[in-house]
């Protein structure tokens, strides 16, 4: 490791990521707040206290509430909630498209049609498919980790064969070491 990874905690490239983030922020920043201040630093503010005190409380409670319907009292922890991931990943990211596009898919942008000529009307339908769309890939994707899962299993024999020897998995066993 080099004297610059040790005292940076990463690599260089790591660095020059982070300073371009920080760059392409701190110009987003400036622009943002050059128009009116006090109505971004209100929004800002008011956006962080409604995800702190009415958000995270509401999908953490139905997060658990998912949890709670969905899995038997004596599922193995990892094998319940690997499949709830795959539940939680499209919900969070249709509720997210949702969030940022609610008053063009609720039809509720009067200014949008007058603005752009075009019309909101086709925005709940593309919404609803690409809800459809996350759902289904998430479920394909289950599958196949599962079936992967399945695939990878030792047999139901066990390790051991017909001749009672220890199968070689290419793992070292407890007397190995």
């Amino acid at each position: 490791m080099s004297l610059f990874s040790r005292r940076y905690g990463g690599r260089p490239f790591h660095l020059l990521v982070m300073a371009c983030c920080f760059t392409v922020a701190g110009y987003a920043a400036v622009r943002l707040l050059v128009g009116r201040p006090v109505a971004v630093a209100v929004w800002f503010i008011g956006a962080a206290l409604l995800h702190d005190l009415v958000l995270v409380p509401l999908y953490s409670a139905a997060d658990r509430t998912a949890q709670a319907a969905a899995l038997p009292p004596r599922t193995p922890p990892s094998a319940g909630r690997r499949l709830l991931n795959h539940l939680r990943a499209p919900v969070v990211l249709s509720l997210l498209l949702l969030l940022v596009w609610f008053p063009l898919i609720l039809r509720r942008s009067a200014p949008y049609h007058q603005d752009t000529g075009l019309s909101d009307s086709v925005y709940l339908d593309r919404w609803l498919l690409i809800t459809a769309g996350l759902f289904a890939a998430s479920a394909l994707t289950a599958l196949l980790n599962t079936a992967r899962r399945r695939r990878a299993r030792p047999s139901a024999t066990g390790a051991t064969g017909a001749t009672g020897a220890t199968r070689a998995t290419g793992s070292r066993t407890d007397h190995d070491r």
